[in-house]
């Protein structure tokens, strides 16, 4: 017996230690994922749109980054990594703009479906704005489903002793509302999430900071990959869809050295965008450059 619990207590002692706080990509697609509509003999890989989600584990808390239309499935694959405590299990929603990709999911969290109470959702207050006076996103908060947190840019929205999440403002098509990314930080690292802007040019002009700082100055970063190059959407103008090119952007960091290249991780890809098919030559030569795709139920540990 005494050997038995010998042995017991011996394993407990080399089970590796729990990631604290983990970051979960729950989909890397462009707002309309893949197979988008009318294309129905699409035989590419499928993609949700682009998404991701902090487990806290220390808190026993779950945040989204984004509410996708595929926030369902999303949740679903979020539960099979770390089982919500009680109900929907989101301690918070942080959206990053009015583009269907990245908030339509609040839906899902109204009286047709989840019928929801008091989820927090984290906004810029032009976003906050646009959903209190536009149904059906007005019913959302007039019902209690949501709870509105207006944002402001470059100031830290505090969700524990050691963990916290911070809007910066981008330069995008603001219809409806401000475009920010997010920055999010714990203890041991930080991790950027920058799905959709128009140029890393227009960025630096306006908060004094290039892509390259940025590299340098996280440990994880999840941006803007729409599109790998120019000519990808045949018979249209793509000097209108102004996001950054991947292939452009892999040139712009190609003298960053290998572990800073490391650090980016390309996210929200349109269905046209080589990248989405992990076999193809462009998705090797993101990988041969020392940099990375994003792809669902990616898994990055932030703090041990």
């Amino acid at each position: 017996m005494l050997a038995a619990l010998a042995l017991a207590a011996a394993s407990v002692a080399t089970e590796p230690a729990r990631c604290q706080r983990e970051l979960v990509v729950l989909g890397a697609g462009q707002d309309a994922g893949a197979p988008q509509i009318g294309n129905v003999g699409d035989e590419g890989p499928d993609l949700w749109p682009s998404a991701l989600a902090l487990v806290d584990r220390e808190n026993g808390q779950r945040y989204l980054f984004d509410a996708t239309p595929a926030i369902t499935a999303q949740l679903a694959l979020l539960d099979r990594i770390e089982p919500p405590a009680q109900g929907l299990g989101i301690d918070g929603i942080f959206l990053t703009h009015a583009h269907i990709g990245h908030y339509l999911g609040l839906a899902w969290l109204g009286r047709e479906a989840a019928g929801a109470s008091g989820v927090p959702v984290y906004a810029m207050p032009r976003m906050a704005e646009f959903l209190r006076g536009n149904g059906p996103w007005s019913q959302l908060a007039e019902l209690g489903n949501i709870a509105l947190t207006k944002m402001a840019a470059s100031e830290f929205t505090v969700l524990s002793d050691e963990f916290g999440v911070m809007p910066i403002l981008v330069p995008h098509r603001d219809e409806y509302s401000e475009t920010v990314g997010f920055f999010i930080m714990t203890p041991d690292q930080t991790a950027l999430y920058v799905p959709d802007l128009d140029s890393w040019d227009e960025f630096a002009e306006a908060s004094g900071q290039s892509l390259e700082d940025l590299v340098e100055g996280f440990d994880l970063l999840f941006l803007d990959a729409t599109f790998w190059n120019d000519g990808e959407l045949e018979g249209r103008d793509m000097s209108a869809i102004p996001h950054p090119r991947v292939k452009a952007t892999m040139e712009r960091l190609a003298d960053l050295d290998a572990e800073t290249r490391g650090k980016v991780h390309f996210i929200h890809y349109n269905h046209t965008n080589p990248i989405r098919d992990p076999a193809s030559a462009e998705s090797r030569a993101v990988e041969d450059s020392g940099f990375n795709v994003a792809r669902r139920s990616d898994r990055f540990c932030l703090s041990e």
